[in-house]
């Protein structure tokens, strides 16, 4: 779903509201129209993405910047990815392509971008205290950070379904997408180096991967 034109057009911001809407967390819109104001933008509702939640892309001939976000977000991560991206977009203009993508001036962005949604109350109580704790370590990202990421899942509406790469013993087979069987080895700082029985490589897999059970009966962790 791609929201009409250029979000800062005359007559197309009630549509645009509307569709936003349904994403957000309460009281939420009107912050969201005034920091989507400030830049031209077109953003894009898309299908479920295994790797990222949003992202942003640099201008297009026109001129106008791109911002992508996953349609099955819960409120509150859609809210975040959707400031995470607004900060790249911002950075950019502030300061040019060659800062880096996570780098001090876009973390400073974000933190400006966040302040005003704290401020007015719109993160339940332990969301924000993990948001601010994230802010003020620099990480300001949902993905990167486990601790805020843990915190977003939290509001997932079906999360009493789904099983997390976390929550499987040492050497359990799964899938991770389509025809992707791994089996899970040991953690490495922040992730998991999973082993691809399809092709033989290793790769570092999130901690909180949503995964499918191979065997469910043998693998999963005892209570």
């Amino acid at each position: 779903m791609q929201l009409p034109g250029n979000i800062n057009k005359t007559g197309k911001v009630s549509k645009a509201q509307s569709v936003l809407e349904k994403y957000l967390p309460q009281n939420s819109l009107e912050l969201v129209m005034q920091l989507l104001r400030t830049e031209p933008v077109q953003l894009k509702i898309t299908k479920p993405r295994k790797t990222k939640f949003g992202d942003y892309r640099f201008p297009d001939k026109q001129g106008r910047h791109r911002i992508s976000l996953n349609a099955n977000l819960n409120q509150y991560a859609f809210l975040i990815t959707l400031i995470h991206e607004m900060a790249h977009l911002k950075a950019f203009k502030d300061f040019g392509k060659r800062i880096k993508p996570h780098g001090t001036e876009w973390q400073k962005t974000f933190i400006e971008l966040a302040k005003p949604f704290i401020k007015a109350g719109i993160f339940p109580p332990e969301l924000e205290k993990a948001l601010i704790k994230s802010l003020n370590k620099g990480s300001a990202s949902s993905c990167t950070d486990l601790e805020l990421f843990k915190m977003l899942k939290q509001f997932d509406p079906d999360l009493h379904k789904k099983i997390h790469l976390e929550d499987l013993e040492a050497g359990a087979v799964f899938s991770l997408g389509k025809d992707k069987i791994f089996k899970k080895g040991p953690k490495l700082r922040k992730r998991f180096k999973c082993l691809n029985l399809t092709n033989g490589r290793e790769y570092m897999v999130h901690p909180l991967a949503e995964i499918r059970l191979i065997n469910p009966d043998k693998n999963k962790k005892s209570a």
